[in-house]
């Protein structure tokens, strides 16, 4: 039962993450602030992406951290690492499509956001 509940903490940081960054996502494009393809952006706009999505894994770093019933920081940094091989599947998958900084910077944020998110957690 401990998996399961370990498994979910997990599962929930990550379903944060991606349900903010998709939401967001998409009121950005509806609202025509973005654009896409994503290269044809403005760079302040490419850049407050980069930083709401970071945020978002902190966020994501928190929540796994406050629903882990045991070892909050084991379940963050099973969620950072988690991220960081999808954000590695996910640069290789869209390395046609620049900007190549942008990918490369979500996968050196993500690990230390998601901690950091966790670490806030814990010493509250």
């Amino acid at each position: 039962m401990n998996f399961f509940k370990s498994a979910g903490a997990v599962l929930l940081g990550l379903v944060v993450i991606f349900a903010l960054s998709h939401v967001t996502d998409v009121v950005l494009e509806k609202s025509g602030l973005m654009l896409l393809p994503f290269d044809s952006n403005p760079l302040w706009l490419k850049l407050f992406v980069t930083f709401y999505r970071t945020f978002y894994v902190f966020v994501g770093g928190y929540v796994t951290a406050k629903v882990s019933h045991a070892n909050p920081m084991r379940h963050t940094i099973v969620l950072a690492s988690i991220g960081t091989v999808l954000g590695i599947l996910g640069a290789i998958a869209m390395w046609s499509e620049p900007p190549h900084w942008y990918p490369i910077a979500l996968i050196i944020l993500g690990w230390p956001s998601a901690w950091l998110g966790g670490k806030l957690r814990v010493k509250n």
